[in-house]
């Protein structure tokens, strides 16, 4: 295990309990397969990526455990991560990135939990979130108030991306053309348990499925979300098929 600290020192520390690094990407970089990172309360401005290692990096509390991306880049970066890698117990901040403001995945299937993905910024897709060939878990978390000058305001998902979401809030988020809080292209995810509210675009204010994309939304609440053109809550097209069960679309407008 390797421990991170706001008062760590990268030049000279080992990075055990009684002598921490001060940033999380330290901890990523001496790390191997199996390994933790783990992260103590505080803010830590920095753009990480995992570098291809399937590692757990844990925060103390995603409340007190911030990842300020300083408007540098994408917040966190993962590529060839498998399910035994672990993001947990953060919030991800003030990330600015072409794809994936807050948190870009490719061709990775972590398991992302406790977080709260907010403030972030991408300047094509996925202001909060951008999946590409990617099918992680998530359980237990936040995407609010981030925006895309292209489409994904909240998430973005694509190139036969299928996240497991369960217990998911995407909430006033904003994209300047299409799914204000979750777009899928040529995606399936399995969604139990989601609520998308005040989230807005030109189509498909809540979320947008696209091209063969076939979701299946099993308890969702899209609420209050708006578009200028098409779906305030949900604008399905172009031969996509979702299943909607116990799903309350209401107060939508467009």
């Amino acid at each position: 295990t390797w421990y991170i600290t706001e008062s760590g020192n990268d030049t000279t520390a080992t990075g055990a309990s009684g002598d921490p690094f001060r940033s999380i990407q330290a901890g990523i970089n001496f790390s191997f397969n199996t390994d933790s990172v783990t992260v103590a309360a505080g803010t830590y401005v920095e753009n990480i990526n995992f570098r291809g290692r399937n590692i757990k990096v844990v925060g103390a509390d995603r409340e007190t455990t911030i990842i300020d991306g300083d408007s540098a880049g994408t917040v966190v970066s993962m590529s060839a991560c498998s399910n035994a890698t672990l993001l947990s117990g953060f919030t991800l901040k003030n990330g600015a990135g072409v794809n994936g403001g807050g948190l870009y995945l490719f061709n990775s299937e972590p398991v992302i939990s406790n977080l709260l993905i907010t403030e972030n910024s991408a300047s094509t897709n996925g202001g909060g979130i951008h999946f590409d060939l990617s099918s992680p878990s998530l359980e237990n978390v936040t995407i609010t108030g981030n925006s895309a000058t292209g489409s994904g305001g909240g998430m973005y998902c694509r190139n036969n991306s299928s996240p497991i979401l369960g217990n998911v809030t995407i909430s006033a988020n904003t994209a300047s053309n299409s799914g204000g809080g979750l777009y899928l292209q040529t995606s399936n995810p399995i969604i139990d348990n989601l609520f998308v509210q005040n989230n807005s675009a030109f189509r498909g204010g809540g979320i947008t499925c696209f091209n063969n994309s076939s979701p299946t939304l099993k308890n969702i609440s899209i609420n209050a979300n708006s578009s200028s053109h098409n779906g305030g809550g949900i604008w399905i097209t172009t031969y996509s098929n979702p299943s909607l069960l116990n799903v309350a679309i209401t107060n939508n407008s467009t």
